[in-house]
């Protein structure tokens, strides 16, 4: 990508990041993004080489995403971190201090819930436990790496929060799939509000930011389609034709952190197709999905795909 704000293809160099949540998808193609634009880039997740989450894949380590990072120009560092558990995210913000000095970029892509999600089940007919679980991977974990990364964070003015979710603040007006799922995706949105009030007098920027229909690992998996061919997905959900790759929110994310006006967005809910036609990036493959303005038009007709591409 190229910076519409500076002249460097490195635009990052000399940025400190922490990706929470870097092990695979939005996640990963935004760490792998800001180490293209020359940051050093803190990598967290539960799966590494020797174990494995919850989630159950092995396929995408925490290591590899920093191996991804560096080879995209910048610094990967990968800490082993599960961000419910304070002391381990304490002493992750403590060793960015230790060998850093500062922290520039926090991204809470924190999730992991996918294996939880259910569809059009009322609140007492979802598990309890399995309910509770997705808040804990999707709000907890965010609050608790906020908590502690903001000190390390606010020392220098310029700083950037972004709060990963699914779905804008005008588009979650609809319900989301359960009570559960929709209070985990609609609370970054509120936290990012949030974190841009506390965050301003400091001089720094929160955000909430969602991708569009992600074409992660996991969704290529669960429709046996690889990038190359994840259009014969299309057949079976016909509003797969609007997917965009992980690297387009990476670059929204690459492209938020280098421009130096960011404030402007400040406690704002935006979308990766929104700020491609803010900064003028595209997606890996060349076009500019703008899947929540398809997926509202689908609501009261039938528009052309290419209309939004």
């Amino acid at each position: 990508m190229t910076s519409t704000t500076q002249s460097t293809d490195k635009p990052l160099t000399g940025r400190i990041a922490l990706v929470a949540g870097a092990t695979r998808g939005a996640g990963r193609a935004i760490a792998v993004q800001l180490g293209a634009a020359g940051a050093t880039v803190y990598v967290t997740g539960r799966t590494t080489r020797t174990k494995v989450s919850e989630v159950g894949r092995d396929t995408e380590t925490i290591e590899e995403t920093a191996e991804l990072v560096t080879a995209a120009g910048g610094e990967g560092v990968a800490v082993p971190t599960d961000h419910l558990e304070r002391e381990q995210v304490a002493a992750l913000v403590a060793r960015i201090d230790r060998e850093r000095g500062r922290l520039d970029v926090l991204v809470n892509d924190v999730w992991g819930g996918e294996h939880l999600v259910e569809f059009g089940t009322k609140m007492w007919d979802v598990d309890l436990d399995a309910g509770l679980r997705m808040l804990e991977l999707g709000v907890k974990t965010h609050l608790i790496t906020a908590h502690a990364a903001l000190p390390l964070l606010i020392r220098n003015p310029g700083g950037l929060v972004v709060e990963v979710t699914d779905g804008t603040a005008a588009y979650n007006t609809r319900f989301r799939n359960t009570v559960f799922y929709d209070l985990a995706k609609n609370a970054p949105i509120r936290l990012a509000f949030g974190l841009g009030h506390d965050l301003a007098d400091a001089g720094c920027t929160a955000v909430a930011l969602t991708p569009g229909f992600l074409r992660s690992e996991q969704m290529l998996d669960h429709f046996g389609v690889r990038e190359e061919n994840w259009r014969d997905a299309i057949a079976k959900v016909p509003d797969f034709v609007i997917s965009e790759s992980p690297v387009f929110v990476g670059r929204a994310v690459a492209a938020l952190a280098a421009d130096p006006g960011r404030a402007r967005w400040n406690k704002q809910s935006l979308s990766s197709g929104q700020l491609a036609k803010e900064y003028g990036f595209d997606d890996a493959d060349g076009s500019r999905p703008d899947a929540f303005g398809f997926i509202v038009a689908l609501e009261t007709g039938k528009p052309d795909p290419a209309d939004y591409r």
